[in-house]
């Protein structure tokens, strides 16, 4: 997983692979039947562990606006850690590559997706509980903190501190009240 987060997949060669797993590339095949394969796996393993934590954010008892600023929080802390790769592994895993990294790059970007359907559960969830007032575009809010977010991530690995991307989040919420108001 840090291979793949560190280096991203067009980035990763087998034998990389192997030196960090410990095995070598007929176990590695084996076991996983290729190099995607392995990538995903890898990025369920960050999804379910290193990722999980700016998610769950979104399912508590908190109010929506405590939710997303504690998500924003999450995310700022979890992109730069001293023990592991800098940004979020989602966001920067396969960003590019040619043709041959394209599942991989789609596979990402599905989890992107995931990620503001998520956010968007979570306002329709405010929406319901009386928090925010029917007919915002929650489409539009579920994007603009996604890009808050794979914001953060590409700061982080261009050496951002945690500081430095609390600020960030802190000022995305600067804008709460504008985007939960059906006024414009």
């Amino acid at each position: 997983m840090d291979v793949f987060w560190a280096r991203g997949y067009a980035g990763t060669s087998i034998a990389e692979l192997t030196e960090a797993m410990g095995i070598n590339s007929p176990s590695l095949y084996a076991a996983f039947g290729s190099k995607e394969a392995l990538f995903r796996e890898a990025v369920a393993l960050y999804v379910a562990t290193d990722d999980a934590c700016t998610l769950q954010m979104l399912e508590g008892a908190l109010t929506t606006r405590d939710s997303i600023t504690a998500m924003l929080h999450a995310s700022a802390k979890s992109c730069v850690r001293p023990d592991k790769p800098a940004g979020c592994f989602v966001m920067l895993g396969a960003t590019n590559g040619g043709p041959e990294t394209d599942a991989a790059q789609q596979f990402l970007c599905d989890q992107r997706k995931d990620m503001a359907s998520r956010i968007r559960g979570r306002l329709e969830r405010g929406v319901a509980d009386g928090e925010l007032p029917p007919g915002l575009q929650l489409d539009r809010i579920a994007a603009y903190f996604g890009t808050v977010i794979k914001g953060m991530s590409i700061e982080a690995r261009d050496g951002a501190t945690v500081e430095t991307l609390l600020s960030v989040a802190q000022s995305a919420m600067l804008g709460w009240d504008a985007l939960t108001s059906t006024q414009g």
